[in-house]
């Protein structure tokens, strides 16, 4: 999942300055479990836009709204309270608010901050372990990423910088090569910290990226 932060109340206000109406539109997925553009949010968004004298059009929530062809589908849904707004506000990831530019002509507004692809352990914790490289390597490492887990994304670790097996770059997060080596013997596969990885082939990762 794509995890987000809503932006400040002021960067927002910023951006819808010269607008007087705004449509506001949510994503019932990600931004819903950050509890950063799910109905909660929204319905608080739209109360505090109001307050400060502007009209709330409408509000509208997507399952996924980087589902561009669900996406077309509410806005022509809402088509009436769209064409009344001045702008549109979308409380979801950049891909959201690119699929809702997408559906519209109006003028389009980010209300949240993407941050990473994340794992959820427990309600509201977030974890990143996967950067979306374009070439995984968890096979080799016991399925455990050392290009995201490790600060210094080493193919060929441990450095020399751990202590009592916290990491010298962050003291708080555990050296993830560490659990790699766990992993590893766990496994019956220590053999295969003896391979020599070559730097990492990051046109796997051009951007913009494209499957057709």
């Amino acid at each position: 999942m794509i995890i987000t932060k809503q932006k400040s109340f002021e960067n927002i206000l910023n951006y819808i300055a010269d607008e007087s109406s705004i449509f506001i539109f949510g994503c019932g997925d990600c931004a819903t479990l950050c509890r950063t553009g799910g109905e909660e949010e929204i319905k608080e968004m739209s109360e505090k836009i109001k307050k400060i004298g502007k009209k709330v059009t409408g509000i509208a929530i997507a399952n996924a709204p980087c589902h561009e062809l669900d996406t077309a589908r509410i806005f022509r849904k809402y088509k009436e309270q769209i064409s009344q707004s001045d702008g549109i506000l979308v409380l979801a990831c950049g891909a959201g608010v690119q699929a809702a530019r997408e559906a519209t002509e109006k003028k389009v507004h980010p209300g949240c901050d993407s941050l990473f692809i994340g794992n959820s352990k427990r309600h509201m914790n977030f974890y990143e372990k996967c950067s979306a490289c374009g070439d995984c390597v968890l096979n080799e490492f016991g399925g455990i990423c050392p290009v995201t887990r490790c600060p210094k994304s080493l193919l060929n670790g441990p450095c020399c910088g751990s202590l009592d097996g916290k990491c010298e770059i962050n003291q708080t997060v555990e050296c993830v090569w560490i659990k790699i080596f766990e992993r590893l013997k766990l496994e019956g596969r220590l053999s295969t910290l003896d391979t020599i990885h070559s730097p990492k082939n990051h046109s796997d990762t051009i951007h913009p990226g494209k499957i057709e």
